[in-house]
């Protein structure tokens, strides 16, 4: 059983990753005993494989984040504090819980983390703003990161890193240092298709900590399998960047799924041979963004092939520094 206090003790160790699998809670009108169901059916999944904990996102209808149409309806799902509290208690893993706080205020927020806490046994969130300037937004995110840095909870607070927007403004790697100035103590990734985006923003926050002489914060690096043109469809909508070449190799390939995998691994070792010497501390966040039983059962092997692989880069690197002492 992992502690919080392990897993914030190993989000310090350099030399390791950490390894998280996301996920999304059943939607509102599930029966309470079918959402217990379906976290078995997880759990059961994940149950040969080593994590670190689980991820259980927030997921709101952004609407406005686009003119093009959702490629799957908005169904409101079950509180994420109510299933992560059951997943930690099934596991006794640490389990991150996403809050999506635009709507919200102050006061309110406060009562949502001290509830949290207290009814839940939520100990590390992820704060997200409104997706879009369209929304109108109660509560600034710099804000929402002061209100649980003041809560009368020691939270670990995590916040999102988005290399699409490093790619428009070049200002992502300043977000990342103020976000930790307000309290954030690590990043997560929304998914990766354009990996040179994501060398982009590491490299430039790697070097930008070294000018300043701060300690970089981990940033676990979020991958999601993709086997349909719709799902494809859907990644493209949520903000995620797909080069066209990529795109053309999934929905053309004999077998979309493996192909999207079999890029995911690429990806990330294209991304690991540039950033490694740079010493961030890195992780990985595997998800599936669909309830397909092909894609979920993909997302479980893109996990072993990617845990696998960031484990062998930070293990050789580990050696060469040591033959530089």
């Amino acid at each position: 059983m992992k502690s919080e206090s392990e897993l914030r003790s190993r989000y310090n160790d350099y030399t390791r990753g950490v390894y998280f699998i996301g996920t999304t809670p059943p939607k509102a009108d599930t029966p309470l005993e079918d959402v217990d169901q379906i976290a078995d059916k997880l759990l059961e999944r994940i149950k040969d494989v080593a994590i670190d904990g689980l991820i259980v996102y927030d997921i709101q209808d952004e609407d406005s984040r686009t003119n093009k149409p959702r490629p799957f309806p908005f169904k409101s799902t079950h509180d994420p504090r109510y299933y992560s509290a059951l997943l930690k208690q099934k596991t006794s893993q640490p389990v991150i819980t996403y809050k999506s706080i635009g709507q919200a205020d102050s006061l309110s927020f406060d009562d949502w983390l001290t509830e949290a806490w207290h009814d839940f046994g939520v100990r590390e969130i992820v704060l997200v703003g409104s997706p879009s300037a369209k929304n109108k937004v109660n509560l600034p995110l710099a804000d929402a990161f002061r209100t649980a840095v003041k809560n009368d909870n020691n939270f670990f607070i995590g916040g999102v890193t988005i290399a699409e927007r490093h790619a428009k403004t070049g200002n992502e790697h300043e977000r990342l240092i103020e976000k930790h100035e307000q309290g954030c103590n690590f990043f997560i990734s929304q998914a990766i298709y354009n990996p040179q985006e994501t060398i982009d923003i590491l490299t430039r926050y790697a070097i930008e900590c070294q000018k300043r002489s701060l300690k970089p914060q981990r940033i676990i690096l979020t991958f999601s399998p993709c086997g349909s043109d719709k799902t494809l469809t859907f990644i493209e909508w949520l903000g995620v960047s797909v080069p066209e070449a990529t795109s053309l190799r999934i929905l053309n390939a004999k077998n979309p799924l493996h192909e999207s995998i079999r890029i995911c691994c690429n990806s990330l070792n294209q991304i690991l041979d540039a950033v490694t010497i740079y010493n961030l501390p890195l992780g990985l966040n595997i998800e599936s963004l669909t309830n397909r039983k092909d894609e979920i059962n993909g997302s479980i092997l893109l996990y072993k092939l990617l845990r696998s692989t960031m484990d062998n880069y930070l293990a050789k690197h580990e050696l060469d520094m040591l033959k530089n002492i």
